[in-house]
């Protein structure tokens, strides 16, 4: 069972602010547990949550303090344990759940986190506190692959966020492009993703042109870094997690060309569920060592 509700954006903007994010899981975190709570049938043995945003030392957003005292709260009240992981793990758990491949926390591998917060590479090893560990391998080193997305979902007018909705443009394109990754290493830019947009429409390029320019630049950046990664780490196998890896064309080419996983598009973009499997597995290991 779960439940999910995303936060309201007002029309037009391009995403949150941090105040505004912490106000709306005030609101809203009550609500979802307490039908969680009606369905459980009181069969609830621990709490995960997300405390921060990645694994390293002071990772911290303000509203990842909403969900971690609703989380103290509601174990305390239940009388169970209560653990703690970021949110990085809960998509990565989440899509190693989904692609089938749940053996892999006893394993090291690669795993993309493609988001419109983080466009991130890191290598994850078994970690026997939080299950498994993600240390960064390659990042952006500016925009994110889901703001470069948004940003020019903007400029064609569509909503926010313009993931299913570029995808739904671009895959109406019959145009044939083949940008180039901007790479600093195994880093990337994405910040003249836009530019180039803004240029392609001055010059009359139908929007399905546009959309899909952005999303095989995407692509390109993405594809660079794992071929740089897997000449550093050979043999690795690659995870994609993150809302933006469920596009069908980032998907299509990247399994393909590393038979890469996936996460299933219901579950790329989830974290919750992947902290709660991680809150099981967590579990099993104590009962299991007592």
């Amino acid at each position: 069972m779960q439940r999910k509700k995303l936060l309201p954006v007002r029309e037009g903007a391009l995403g949150l602010r941090q105040s505004d994010a912490v106000f709306h899981h005030v609101q809203q975190l009550p609500e979802l547990v307490e039908a969680l709570l009606k369905e459980s049938d009181g069969c609830i043995g621990a709490v995960g949550v997300s405390s921060r945003p990645r694994d390293q030392a002071g990772s911290y957003m303000p509203c990842f303090t909403v969900g971690t005292g609703v989380a103290r709260s509601l174990a305390a009240a239940l009388k169970i344990p209560l653990f703690y992981f970021s949110h990085q793990a809960g998509h990565i758990a989440a899509a190693l759940y989904s692609a089938g491949c749940m053996e892999w926390v006893e394993r090291p591998f690669l795993a993309f986190h493609v988001s419109g917060g983080t466009t991130e590479a890191v290598r994850v090893t078994p970690d026997p506190e939080g299950i498994l560990r993600a240390d960064i391998a390659a990042t952006s080193l500016d925009l994110k692959a889901g703001q470069a997305i948004d940003r020019v979902g903007g400029l064609l007018g569509l909503p926010f966020p313009s993931g299913r909705a570029m995808e739904a443009l671009a895959l109406a394109s019959k145009a044939e492009f083949r940008p180039r990754a901007s790479m600093k290493g195994g880093n990337c830019s994405l910040s003249g993703v836009q530019n180039q947009c803004e240029k392609l429409l001055r010059e009359g390029a139908p929007k399905e042109d546009v959309a899909l320019y952005c999303l095989l630049s995407v692509h390109a950046a993405l594809d660079a870094m794992a071929a740089a990664l897997t000449e550093k780490h050979p043999g690795l196998p690659i995870l994609f997690a993150g809302g933006v890896s469920g596009c069908s064309i980032l998907r299509e080419r990247l399994s393909r060309k590393y038979q890469a996983k996936f996460a299933e598009p219901d579950f790329s973009s989830d974290n919750a569920a992947g902290v709660a499997l991680l809150a099981s597995l967590r579990l099993n290991h104590i009962m299991g060592n007592e």
